[in-house]
């Protein structure tokens, strides 16, 4: 058996235990002690994480559904703008009563600790590469400013200029191509 921590995490369940059949709702809301995410985004500490709880006493020990509602800071990917994204993350585990078959989680002096669970749930479910719109265009390459800020630096005419050995080119069409295949044809005969 684990020695019990509390934690804002944790969560009293002893009117659950070797109750089956029972069940309770509970709202908790859980200050972020330490950041929940380590990329361009993550649920910053000191906010709140919303969270549903729906215990379930059964024989084996209490199946805990857990719905988290959140908010995501940090940066977009492409163009460094500052970015605030919703995170709702469900999921379900059972936590089991201590000396029976063993649980990868089990109920602790009468609680259950959930850290693990939410930091994985709400962690995994941020983005990797956060953008601030779908089609967000980046920073100038040149400039090093929002492109969507500066709509005259995207036009059809500003181009790269290492391709520039290329803009005398045209596009052939078909009958360029017809032409070119006659032509060959009579050299061959």
């Amino acid at each position: 058996m684990t020695k019990f921590k509390k934690t804002p995490y944790t969560v009293d369940v002893r009117d659950l235990i070797n109750r089956p059949g029972t069940m309770h709702e509970r709202h908790l809301g859980i200050d972020v002690p330490d950041d929940l995410g380590a990329g361009l985004v993550a649920v910053k500490a000191g906010s709140t994480l919303s969270t549903e709880l729906r215990l379930e006493a059964m024989h084996e020990g209490i199946l805990v559904s857990v719905e988290v509602y959140a908010r995501a800071l940090g940066e977009c990917g492409r163009c460094l703008k500052d970015i605030d994204l919703p995170v709702r993350v469900h999921f379900a585990e059972l936590f089991g009563y201590p000396q029976e078959e063993a649980f990868e989680f089990e109920i602790s002096d009468d609680h259950v600790d959930l850290e693990s669970l939410i930091r994985d749930a709400v962690v995994l479910s941020l983005p990797f590469q956060p953008v601030c719109r779908r089609d967000c265009p980046g920073l100038d390459s040149e400039t090093g400013l929002p492109l969507a800020e500066l709509p005259e630096l995207v036009s059809d005419e500003s181009y790269d200029p290492r391709w520039s050995a290329l803009a005398g080119f045209t596009a052939s069409t078909d009958k360029d191509m017809d032409a070119d295949i006659h032509v060959s044809d009579r050299e061959e005969k």
